[in-house]
């Protein structure tokens, strides 16, 4: 159990009450807990699974010293009928499984792990030999973890993106998404989308709405914690046919199979709850859930994320 708060009479109170109905051990301030390594400073915290990564390597029996600059090959591409069927699918479940976990603070292995969950039913040869791939990866910053400021202001923004007709098997489009807390990266997902998009645009949208909806999520959350995010909430995106439908109050003909995420996204805007601003897409940093990335496009996405390497001499 972890317990906060700026109410230290008030921890200490709780403590002894729960002290006095359950054996419990106070561990002092929060440094490890279910796998997740916790460093503090004055300047803020740093959340990253070393010691995690460790496990599974050791898990997945990788001895050598491979490393790979990537977490998966750019140009590659897998199909449920690829190669052989492994014989003994439990180290894939295994291994996929703390990879999962481990996206809590690796971000930038989310798409990856997306991926290759989606055969986890009939793993295959190819697949096992990715999920190597994302070791090999991982092995060139194990402390590599997330940061979050102590000074970070309190304006939510987030940036969303679509790669149309991406899932070669299905045809399907992959969503994602970030959202930001000042400078501090506090959500983000890669999904596919559950329809198949008739444009690109199309996919952009259902991206949007699906990250407004997050919005709306986090900002409910933030007001229970009596935290008022300001207003109103900032979305960037690449797409300027998707602004153009979101900010368009005539409704038009050929958006009508999108009409349910075109009102919501529209009663966002028109409620002052959110600003749709347009982003660039070298600086669409929600790429790095729709895609594999070449290595300098990858480091420089991650550099603007608030991702610090705990091991790293500067």
């Amino acid at each position: 159990m972890i317990i906060t708060g700026d109410d230290l009479d008030g921890i200490e109170t709780l403590k002894s009450t729960l002290a006095s109905s359950f054996a419990m051990k106070d561990l002092g301030l929060l440094r490890y807990f279910l796998g997740i390594e916790v460093a503090s400073s004055p300047h803020g915290y740093i959340l990253s699974q070393s010691k995690y990564i460790a496990d599974i390597f050791e898990r997945a029996r990788i001895t050598d010293n491979k490393i790979v600059d990537t977490p998966l090959e750019t140009n590659a591409r897998y199909f449920p009928s690829d190669g052989s069927p492994l014989s003994d699918p439990s180290l894939y479940h295994n291994v996929v499984g703390r990879l999962l976990y481990l996206t809590l603070s690796r971000l930038d292995i989310s798409f990856a792990v997306h991926k290759l969950n989606q055969f986890i039913s009939t793993p295959r040869l190819p697949h096992l030999q990715a999920v190597h791939h994302i070791l090999r990866y991982l092995k060139t910053a194990p402390g590599q973890g997330l940061f979050f400021s102590s000074t970070s202001s309190l304006q939510l923004t987030a940036f969303c993106d679509a790669d149309w007709g991406a899932c070669s098997d299905t045809r399907r489009s992959i969503s994602g998404f970030c959202v930001f807390l000042g400078d501090s990266l506090i959500s983000w997902k890669a999904k596919k989308q559950t329809t198949i998009a008739r444009s690109s645009t199309e996919a952009e949208y259902r991206s949007m709405a699906t990250t407004t909806c997050e919005l709306v999520w986090l900002s409910n959350l933030l007001k229970d914690f009596q935290i008022t995010p300001h207003a109103p909430v900032l979305l960037f995106c690449d797409s300027q046919a998707a602004i153009h439908i979101a900010s368009n109050p005539v409704f038009h003909e050929r958006t009508k199979h999108i009409d349910m995420d075109c009102h919501f996204v529209r009663d966002k805007l028109s409620d002052g709850f959110l600003k749709l601003l347009p982003v660039r897409s070298h600086n669409q940093l929600a790429d790095l859930f729709t895609k594999p990335l070449h290595a300098p496009i990858l480091r420089a996405l991650i550099s603007k994320m608030a991702v610090i390497d705990i091991h790293s001499p500067s």
